[in-house]
């Protein structure tokens, strides 16, 4: 199996206002460090040439903040700003300089999902590799999906479209495996559809997932690989969900594989 070089954007620039402070999302701390930095960690274990991260709300103070993260030991570290939280599609487009002549695969990661493993990750390269695809989606199977985007896969078992959750039909809300956030793009590709999508939808943002779509209406494959345990793709966005990852995080530290339900 053919491999591509990876560089991996990871998005960091959300205000997080369900955790009520002042401080960035991904700078509060999950195990005695910043919740981004396991972020960066899986990236860097999964071999990628550059890390690139995108901060946006108080970017001066999450900059300054996680200078520390570029100082080699994860590897090729940057950042750029998104001086607007446009939506994640927005987010990525900001990167666009960064990637001038490279051509490879794009992987992006959430900040705020701090549990994902490397293997899984690897799991989603490999595939998006054995598969051909222009894009690869990490899916998780949950038995309560309300709030989170659908996955609509069509009798092939190709990704259709990711339907967000406050666009969704009343039967695509009955689908139970939904977007993680966690994607894997052919970079050309990415950018090239990047430019097309729009605000028309009920935020008024520019969805990465868009992306998804586009590409299916010109007849290029998307995959998804479904993560083998849903509570690694859990992401932060509250303080009670900060604690408790905070006992998912010390209970598999402990060598407990019981986690929380």
């Amino acid at each position: 199996m053919d491999s591509n070089p990876v560089v991996a954007i990871i998005l960091a620039a959300g205000k997080g206002e369900r955790m009520k402070s002042d401080l960035p999302k991904v700078l509060h701390k999950l195990g005695g460090k910043p919740m981004v930095e396991y972020v960066v960690e899986t990236a860097k274990n999964v071999g990628v040439e550059k890390i690139i991260l995108v901060i946006g709300h108080k970017w001066e103070r999450t900059q300054s903040s996680l200078l520390y993260l570029s100082d080699g030991t994860f590897g090729k570290v940057e950042f750029v700003v998104q001086k607007e939280q446009l939506g994640t599609g927005h987010a990525v487009l900001q990167a666009k300089d960064q990637l001038s002549g490279f051509d490879g695969d794009i992987l992006v990661l959430c900040g705020d999902v701090p549990l994902l493993t490397s293997n899984t990750v690897k799991r989603l390269l490999e595939e998006h590799w054995s598969k051909g695809v222009v894009a690869t989606v990490l899916t998780s199977i949950v038995d309560d999906p309300s709030g989170y985007g659908r996955i609509i896969r069509n009798k092939d078992g190709m990704v259709e479209k990711i339907v967000e959750n406050k666009d969704a039909s009343g039967e695509e809300k009955k689908v139970k495996e939904i977007n993680t956030g966690t994607f894997c793009f052919d970079c050309k590709s990415l950018f090239s559809v990047l430019g097309k999508i729009t605000t028309d939808n009920k935020q008024g943002e520019y969805y990465l997932t868009d992306v998804l779509e586009l590409s299916r209406k010109e007849n290029l494959p998307i995959w998804a690989v479904v993560a083998p345990n849903p509570e690694e793709t859990l992401g932060i966005n509250s303080q009670e969900e900060l604690e408790r990852m905070e006992k998912i995080l010390s209970a598999s530290s402990s060598g407990q594989t019981t986690l929380l339900p």
